[in-house]
């Protein structure tokens, strides 16, 4: 099943006194970009969530925000940061020096959230990875999720591309032989203007029959692409990341279609190539958000 790179997955609990958040969106990338945010008290744990994450994203440019924020609870330790309080009061006491009635109080300290400390009590490192591992996993889910409903609608639409691009295949398939008989027709009026001299160059004939059968000669073209075609619809059903891999097929349907064009030069035909090249590179778009 097709993945898409674009995805956005999001998942909130409340576990004991921490209310954990976790939100993941991504975008395409050519190789893996994961950029982690989160309050600094807890980034010794990036490395564990971006390996986390790794297991379910091997490709794309992610971001994943986790807040953490712990609610009222016995484990808080409140004290007063005295120096700070102390360069309130003394730049408030300085505005009375310009004729301000003086009505400092204790509340209007206490304005100033940094003037306390509210430290809480030390929690278990384990633990607490658990707790962030549990939101971030379900996280993960949705944007998989995501990732894979978005990735059906990529497969259809390459589907019907490719569909198309061996419609007109077929077509180039039915035209070459009267595309190979009008060549013979032009290479037998060229013996014979030849066969009208007196001096005969018989290399001259097999180095004409030789380009002849170099140039109009498509059936192994015609062949391989429609081996790439099928390679390609196989590959859109792997489970595994393809990304990369369809982007090298579709280059090599691109190539063999740009040889079938040059060695046929009838006007029906080079159309035809015009409309598989067209579809190559709408499925070409479409491969650049595929995991």
């Amino acid at each position: 099943m097709l993945k898409s790179m674009t995805g956005f997955g999001r998942a909130e609990k409340l576990i004991e006194t921490f209310d954990i958040k976790a939100q993941i969106k991504s975008v395409n990338h050519r190789y893996s970009d994961f950029n982690i945010r989160m309050p600094k008290c807890y980034s010794f744990l990036e490395d564990k969530i971006r390996m986390r994450a790794s297991e379910y994203i091997s490709r794309g440019k992610i971001e994943i925000n986790i807040n953490i924020d712990q609610k009222e609870s016995d484990d808080r330790e409140i004290t007063l940061n005295m120096p700070v309080a102390e360069s309130y009061l003394k730049a408030l006491r300085q505005l009375s020096e310009l004729g301000i009635q003086d009505d400092i109080r204790v509340s209007t300290l206490s304005k100033y959230s940094d003037i306390f400390n509210i430290e809480y009590k030390e929690v278990d490192e384990d633990e607490i990875w658990k707790m962030i591992d549990s939101v971030l996993t379900e996280a993960l889910e949705e944007f998989v999720k995501m990732r894979q409903e978005e990735g059906l609608r990529l497969e259809a639409d390459i589907d019907f591309h490719l569909t198309e691009i061996e419609k007109y295949l077929e077509k180039v398939e039915e035209l070459a032989p009267q595309s190979v008989e009008n060549r013979r027709q032009r290479l037998l009026t060229k013996i014979q203007e030849y066969l009208d001299d007196a001096q005969i160059d018989h290399s001259r004939i097999v180095q004409e029959t030789a380009i002849f059968a170099d140039k109009v000669a498509i059936d192994e073209e015609t062949t391989r692409l429609h081996s790439h075609i099928n390679e390609f619809r196989k590959a859109i059903k792997s489970d595994k990341p393809i990304g990369k891999k369809l982007d090298f097929v579709i280059q090599e349907m691109n190539r063999e279609t740009n040889t079938i064009g040059s060695k046929c030069n009838e006007l029906e035909i080079t159309r035809n190539v015009v409309e598989i090249k067209s579809e190559i590179e709408k499925i070409r778009e479409q491969i650049q958000n595929i995991e």
